[in-house]
């Protein structure tokens, strides 16, 4: 049978919709169709009057070392982009424990939740019980760094040491005049939100413009739930963790960390939360990463501090290699 040169473009056009349409898929708030790395258990929470399931991975290595580590992901992501990190720890000896925090990734997200860094930190607490886990060595990146720096204030007898990776939360927005907005008003700018405006400011915020394909697993998330049928109930808690974020700051008691620190810090990262609302003199004074890991460096008591020069907020995406070299080597030399 031949076709005419309008109809092979047609079918040709629809062949590519249809491949578009099958690789961005939409998920649902707990992310049946999204897979993880490795199997993801549950552990069943009581808070705020509510049953709640908390996510996570629980990888134990094939010739153990003694030593876990927990793993605590950004505001924009979940425990599934630790995975080459995972590996990489798994094969020198380390358990590792990777949680979704209520409100992300396969977790609960509920309708209705008073976040706070002390709750997510004891929930992560609960789950150390549940798998007998006595001591880790603590991992946050991003939003997780705020919350890593809060569970080794509250638990410090649990945490053997700390390490910090591109971290929000190195400086006070509300001191450096970025106008408080109400939870509603979050809300309504993560309702705004689109697939391409992700890959935009992911793009821009951290990589400084210049996407590659290895960088594509961290759209998937975000994109996928916006398509997806659960949008305004993500949207929601996402707005609720950003005033956890902005008004809940940490950076204030680093100097009362307790704990061996590591600072990974990707020098060309300036993220800084609610830059668009700050006073336009003081925006490109925001999220100085070069500057802020120096000042938290000097803050907390027993810091050692690696900089990635040009690199920018996910490390373990952009500079693997030196990223898990640094974290290695202060894990193994804290082993010794």
């Amino acid at each position: 049978m031949r076709y005419g040169k309008q109809a092979v473009v047609l079918w040709v056009g629809l062949m590519m919709v249809g491949w578009v349409q099958a690789a961005a898929p939409s998920l649902d708030a707990r992310l049946r169709q999204y897979d993880y790395p490795y199997p993801v258990h549950t552990l069943a929470l009581s808070e705020q009057q509510q049953s709640l399931q908390m996510a996570y991975m629980d990888i134990k290595p094939a010739k153990a070392n003694g030593q876990a580590v927990l793993l605590l992901h950004g505001k924009n992501f979940s425990g599934a982009y630790w995975d080459d990190t995972i590996a990489a720890l798994s094969a020198q000896g380390y358990r590792v424990v990777v949680p979704d925090q209520i409100g992300f990734g396969k977790s609960s997200k509920p309708q209705a939740f008073q976040y706070s860094f002390h709750t997510l930190a004891d929930q992560t607490r609960r789950l150390l019980d549940a798998l007998k886990v006595e001591t880790v060595s603590v991992v946050g990146h991003s939003m997780g760094g705020m919350l890593a720096t809060r569970f080794a204030l509250m638990f410090p007898e649990r945490t053997a040491s700390l390490t910090l990776v591109n971290p929000i939360g190195l400086e006070d927005w509300q001191q450096k005049q970025v106008p408080w907005q109400s939870v509603d008003a979050w809300y309504k700018g993560e309702l705004g939100k689109t697939p391409e405006k992700v890959k935009a400011y992911m793009t821009a915020s951290y990589f400084d413009g210049q996407w590659k394909a290895a960088y594509d697993p961290l759209l998937e998330l975000q994109q996928g739930w916006i398509r997806g049928p659960d949008y305004p109930l993500i949207a929601w808690n996402s707005a609720l963790a950003y005033d956890m974020i902005y008004s809940q700051p940490v950076v204030h008691e680093f100097d009362r960390l307790a704990v061996p620190t590591l600072l990974i810090i990707g020098t060309r990262d300036r993220t800084a939360l609610g830059r668009n609302r700050a006073p336009q003199a003081l925006q490109g004074a925001l999220g100085q990463y070069g500057e802020l890991g120096d000042q938290a460096a000097q803050q907390i008591p027993d810091a050692t501090l690696v900089e990635l020069e040009g690199i920018g907020h996910v490390p373990q995406f952009e500079a693997f290699e030196d990223y898990i070299k640094a974290l290695s080597r202060f894990l193994g030399h804290l082993n010794q």
